[in-house]
C-alpha cells in the first residue's frame, strides 16, 4: 500500500479519481473492458464527482459492482446504498454502462448474497474504489472482520460504532433507525481486486488512518489488510493524515 497526503477532500478527492480514471482506461485499452467496484458515503463525494466528469473512459465497456447495502432497506430510502450509486454516479457518467449490478437488501438477503457473489466471480475487478470507516472497516467488514471466508458477498451484523457513524453523517434520525446487518463484500473479495483506490478524507476518520496504517495488524483494524495489496494507494487530506507519525507525514505528503 502506498499512501499520498493532499492539503483538503478537494484536492485528494481529484487525485484519487485521477488515478482510478487511468486504472479504468488502462483495463478497457488491454483487453477492452473494465470492471470496477465503487464505495458509498460521504467520503466518497468528492472522488466520485471527479471520477464521473474523467476525460478517455467509454463507460460503454465499464460493469459496476458496489460493496455493501443494508438489510431491509428499501432502495426508495435517502440512506440506500443502491439509490446513492443510481444517483452519484450513473445517471452522472456520459453514457450508460456495460452493465451494473447493484447489492439488494431486501428479501432473503443471504440467497441475494450468494446469487451475487456468483456474477461477481465471472467478472474480476480491476478497480476498486473504497474507503475506511471510523472504525477501521473496509465495506461493512466491521471488527472483528472475517479474514477467512472465500465467499464474494456476506451477511454482517453491524456493530454500534460503524452505526452511529451513519448517524453523525446525517444518513438517520437516530441510531436506533440504523440497521443492525448489512450484505457486504467479503475483505478477501475486495483484495482481489488488481488496483485499489482507497479515498479517506475527514477528521473523524484520523484514528482508523492510524491504525491502518501503523497499528497492529489484525481482524480488529480490518483496513490494515491493504497494507498486503500490491496495488493499494491510500489517498489522505491533513485531517485524516493528523496522527500519523512526523516521518510517515513527511514521506507520503503530495
Amino acid at each position: 500500500m502506498s499512501i499520498r497526503i493532499f492539503k483538503d477532500s478537494k484536492t485528494l478527492g481529484a487525485a484519487a479519481a485521477h488515478l482510478g480514471a487511468e486504472k479504468i482506461r488502462q483495463a478497457i485499452a488491454g483487453k477492452g473492458y473494465a470492471n470496477i467496484i465503487v464505495a458509498t458515503g460521504a467520503s466518497q463525494f468528492e472522488m466520485m464527482s471527479n471520477l464521473v466528469k474523467s476525460p478517455g473512459i467509454d463507460w460503454g465497456k465499464v460493469t459496476l459492482f458496489h460493496l455493501d447495502e443494508y438489510v431491509g432497506l428499501p432502495e426508495t430510502h435517502p440512506a440506500s446504498f443502491r439509490k446513492y450509486i443510481k444517483e452519484r454516479f450513473i445517471a452522472q457518467l456520459p453514457c450508460a454502462l456495460k452493465a451494473f449490478y447493484l447489492v439488494n437488501g431486501e428479501g432473503d438477503a443471504a440467497k441475494n448474497a450468494v446469487e451475487l457473489g456468483k456474477i461477481i466471480k465471472q467478472h474480476p475487478i480491476d478497480v476498486a474504489f473504497i474507503g475506511i470507516g471510523e472504525n477501521g472497516h473496509i465495506a461493512f467488514n466491521d471488527p472483528p472482520a472475517d479474514f477467512e471466508t472465500e465467499e464474494p458477498y456476506i451477511v454482517v451484523k453491524l456493530d454500534t460504532a460503524c452505526r452511529k457513524q451513519q448517524l453523525g453523517e446525517g444518513w438517520f434520525p437516530t441510531v436506533n433507525d440504523v440497521p443492525e446487518r448489512a450484505i457486504s463484500m467479503s475483505v478477501r473479495h475486495i483484495l482481489k481486486s488488481n488496483a485499489i483506490i482507497n479515498t479517506v478524507p475527514d477528521v473523524r476518520k484520523a484514528t482508523a488512518v492510524k491504525g491502518t496504517v501503523e497499528g497492529a495488524l489484525g481482524p480488529q483494524c480490518p483496513a490494515t489488510v491493504l497494507r498486503f495489496h500490491a496495488d493499494c494507494t491510500t489517498f489522505l487530506d491533513e485531517g485524516s493524515a493528523s496522527l500519523l507519525s512526523p516521518i510517515t507525514k513527511e514521506f507520503c505528503r503530495a
